[in-house]
C-alpha cells in the first residue's frame, strides 16, 4: 500500500539506498568557512561542567575489591550547550549565550571557561541555592598507558527552574536573537531549553539539538535539528541497526512530525544521513543523502562531538550554506574532534586545513 503522509498526499515508496555522499565543491566550502568570524550565533540552552579527574592506578583497596587511583590531575570544560558555544569561538563566530548555572563553585568555574574562549556570558542567569548540571569522569591508567574512564559521576539540581528563571531566560533569549544570524538550542533535559523558548524566537535560523524529547518540540519553529540514530530510535521506539530502508522511513517521519527543513541524523562510524523537505508538491521529503565519515572509524573520544557537528552545521547555515553544505562541513568537523581527548573543539584553521588536504588528495 502506497504510504500517505500527514497532509493526505500520497507518495511513491523508494527503496532504501546505500551510503552515497553528493557531489560537494570544497572551495565553496572554503569561502563559507572564511565567512564565519563575520557572524554571530546565539546559544540557548543547558550548560553542563565537564570535568575530568586522571589517576594512576597504584594498588587494590583492601577495604572492597576495588582499585585506587593516585590522583594526577583534574581538567574542566564547558559542557552541552558550553561546548557548542566553544566550538563556534574556536570556529571563529561571535557568541552570545543564554542560559542557566547555579550559584555555586561549578558555575563560576563554568561561565569562567567560556569567558576565556571569547563567549559573551552576560545572559547567563545564576541560580541561587541551584546546583550547576556537573558530569565527572574518573580516567585510570598508568604512566606510560592510555587512561580508560572507569567511573562517570553526574551532579544534577534536583528542582524545577522557576517560572521567573524560565521568563528570564526566554527575555534574554529573545534579545540574543534579535542580534544573531543563528540560533542554536541545546536541550539537556536540565529546563533552561523548552518548545515554548523556541517558539517565543523570531529569529533567521534556528537548530535544534535536544537528547531527550526531540518530537516535543514538533512545529516549535526549529528549521533543522541534528539528532544521533539514538536519539531517533529513542522517539519512534523502534531500532534501526543496519536497516537504512527504516532509517529513511524514521527520518522521513521526524522531517514532517517536527516540522522542520532538514534532519541531519548523525551516525557513529557510519557517518550521516541528510533528510531535505521537497519543494515538489508530490513528496515530503527529498531523497535522502548518505554521506560516509571524515578521517578514521576508530575515534579516539566521542565526548560532545554531537555539539561539534550542530555548531559547525548551525555557522554554517548562517555563512550561507545550503542544508547539504552545512551538513558536510559539519562532518568535517566530527571527524576532527573525535580524534582529540575530553571535550574537544576545533579550530577553522582545522577545518580549513582539513577541506584544502582533502581537495589536494582528490586532484
Amino acid at each position: 500500500m502506497t504510504p500517505v503522509n500527514r497532509k493526505g498526499k500520497r507518495r511513491t515508496q523508494r527503496a532504501a539506498t546505500n551510503a552515497v555522499d553528493s557531489t560537494v565543491d570544497l572551495t565553496r566550502l572554503l569561502d563559507i568557512v572564511a565567512a564565519f568570524a563575520r557572524q554571530t550565533i546565539c546559544v540557548a540552552g543547558d550548560f553542563v561542567l565537564d570535568e575530568f579527574v586522571s589517576g594512576e592506578i597504584s594498588r587494590v583497596s583492601r577495604e572492597a575489591p576495588v582499585l585506587i587511583l593516585r590522583h594526577r590531575r583534574s581538567e574542566t570544560y564547558p559542557g552541552g550547550a558550553g561546548n557548542a558555544a566553544a566550538n563556534l569561538a574556536e570556529l571563529g563566530a561571535r557568541v552570545l549565550a543564554v542560559g542557566v548555572v547555579g550559584d555555586d563553585d561549578g558555575g563560576r568555574v563554568l561561565v569562567e571557561c567560556l569567558r576565556r574562549r571569547n563567549v559573551d556570558t552576560s545572559r547567563i542567569v545564576r541560580v541561587r541555592d541551584s546546583v550547576t548540571p556537573r558530569k565527572t569522569r574518573y580516567l585510570a591508567g598508568w604512566t606510560h598507558t592510555t587512561e580508560q574512564q572507569v567511573l562517570r559521576v553526574d551532579r544534577e539540581p534536583g528542582a524545577i527552574l522557576s517560572d521567573a528563571t524560565r521568563d528570564s531566560i526566554a527575555r534574554k533569549a529573545r534579545q540574543a536573537a534579535k542580534r544573531a544570524d543563528a540560533v542554536l538550542v541545546s536541550d539537556y533535559g536540565f529546563g533552561a531549553a523548552t518548545p515554548e523558548l523556541v517558539k517565543g524566537l523570531r529569529a533567521k535560523c534556528v537548530t535544534l539539538d535536544s537528547r531527550y524529547r526531540l518530537l516535543a518540540y514538533a512545529d516549535a519553529g526549529a528549521m533543522a535539528a541534528t539528532p544521533n540514530e539514538a536519539e531517533l530510535e529513542a522517539a519512534y521506539h523502534d531500532r534501526i541497526g543496519t536497516d537504512l530502508r527504516k532509517l529513511e522511513q524514521l527520518g522521513e517521519r521526524a522531517v514532517s512530525d517536527l516540522g522542520v527543513k532538514c534532519l541531519v541524523v548523525t551516525r557513529g562510524k557510519d557517518g550521516m544521513a541528510v533528510f531535505e523537505r521537497a519543494v515538489q508538491q508530490n513528496a515530503d521529503v527529498k531523497t535522502p543523502v548518505h554521506i560516509p565519515i571524515h578521517g578514521s572509524d576508530a575515534p579516539v573520544d566521542v565526548t560532545g562531538a554531537g555539539d561539534t557537528v550542530i555548531a559547525a552545521f548551525t555557522l554554517a547555515l548562517a555563512a550561507g550554506a545550503s542544508y547539504l553544505e552545512a551538513a558536510h562541513l559539519a562532518n568535517y568537523a566530527g571527524g576532527i574532534v573525535v580524534m582529540k581527548r575530553r571535550t574537544a573543539t576545533l579550530t577553522r584553521a582545522e577545518l580549513e586545513a582539513a577541506l584544502r588536504q582533502e581537495a589536494t588528495a582528490q586532484r
